[in-house]
């Protein structure tokens, strides 16, 4: 069975790229297996994927692995409960594993030259190009900043984005309309440096060929040896770690609705370098009929509409019901224990664990006091400086 491994950090368009090959698929004929990994509880990405039309409900030929790393033991564990799942209902064409941006590559390599059932084609490192251009100074600060970490015996972020450099086969730098020309090719070269093996191709809104994906060669294990067995002794002390690099995890959770204008001051005002990708659901008052797709990586947020809260549709005067469609929403918004019917806000933080908590604590000043609710409910407005047509933005 042909693999192919989605690897790179946080907010890097794994998620983007995955399904730009689902629908090249279902349109060349490729049956496609999807293993995707969340360090989240809520695992939204594998959420957003079952909400495609690639895949039915309960279809073994997803899986999803969430609330640790891949690359720890819990999560390889995992691994292979996943593919004997998909395995067990035929073998497709193509796996295509997407993991999360806390994984570092190693563990997978060495699991899949064990086992020549699977022929591992490719280990893709997605790196964000806007990331690299704010964080590290077009990338001239990520080498000093690793050999710091060498020479104090320290790992943090720095040291598996190198290390998912290292390892890839291919790699493909995203995002790379947010950077200027002249800066993107110090990007460039900054990443080529670290691996000088591979070639580093950019990659827009994730348009990759999936034949060139079917096409690749089987992985070089044999290049990366030596680096295994440098990297082994550190990434075994990682291996039992499911937040590992300084990364905490938080969760945002409430019934009410953010207020519109303070979460983008917030969000203008509080994300910084150490603020890596938070993602979830949510909704705002000024919109408190739409179910809205929070998904931020670095400086940059998008908002996606993911549909209606059967709470607002009801409401609805003109909503095209008919008796018994009216009765059955009722019925499921029952079990509802919100305040507000079906709407509610969850989003998941990652960041560096010295500023998470920073950030979550302004993320939460963001939601409706009880007297602005007070307004809410009685048809009050409220400024909204969000954009109208849900597309990426960056702050």
């Amino acid at each position: 069975m042909n693999v192919l491994v989605l690897n790179g950090f946080l907010g890097a368009g794994k998620t983007t790229l995955l399904k730009r090959l689902m629908v090249q698929s279902r349109e060349r004929g490729v049956s496609l297996a999807v293993v995707v990994n969340d360090m989240s509880e809520q695992d939204v990405d594998a959420l957003t994927i079952a909400q495609t039309e690639f895949f039915e409900k309960d279809d073994h030929g997803l899986q999803s692995i969430h609330s640790c790393v891949l690359s720890s033991r819990q999560g390889i564990e995992k691994l292979q409960q996943a593919l004997e799942a998909i395995l067990a209902n035929g073998q497709p064409d193509l796996l295509v594993i997407e993991t999360s941006g806390s994984c570092h590559p190693m563990p997978l390599v060495e699991f899949f030259s064990t086992r020549p059932r699977f022929k591992l084609g490719g280990v893709l490192t997605l790196v964000d190009g806007a990331m690299i251009d704010q964080d590290y100074g077009s990338g001239q600060q990520i080498l000093p900043i690793m050999q710091h970490n060498v020479q104090n015996e320290q790992r943090d972020t720095t040291n598996l984005l190198v290390e998912q450099v290292m390892f890839c086969s291919h790699l493909l730098l995203t995002k790379a309309d947010r950077v200027e020309p002249d800066r993107l090719q110090l990007v460039a070269k900054s990443l080529h440096d670290l691996n000088p093996y591979v070639t580093v191709v950019s990659v827009p809104f994730g348009n990759l060929p999936i034949d060139d994906v079917l096409a690749m060669p089987e992985y070089d294990y044999h290049r990366v040896e030596q680096l295994i067995r440098e990297l082994k002794p550190a990434l075994e002390a990682e291996t039992d770690a499911d937040r590992p690099y300084n990364l905490a995890t938080r969760v945002v959770e409430d019934d009410r609705p953010f207020h519109p204008q303070r979460l983008w001051d917030t969000c203008n005002h509080y994300l910084g370098q150490y603020i890596h990708r938070s993602k979830g659901f949510f909704y705002l008052a000024s919109r408190d009929d739409v179910s809205l797709l929070w998904n931020q990586a670095a400086a940059g947020v998008s908002l996606e509409l993911v549909g209606y809260w059967r709470a607002a549709v009801l409401e609805d005067e003109d909503n095209g019901l008919d008796d018994f469609e009216i009765e059955g929403l009722r019925e499921r918004l029952k079990n509802e224990t919100g305040r507000f019917g079906d709407r509610r806000c969850h989003l998941t933080v990652i960041g560096d664990e010295s500023q998470v908590d920073w950030f979550v604590a302004a993320l939460s000043e963001c939601f409706l006091t009880e007297d602005e609710i007070r307004h809410w409910r009685s048809g009050g407005e409220f400024s909204d400086p969000w954009p109208d047509d849900y597309v990426t933005r960056t702050y």
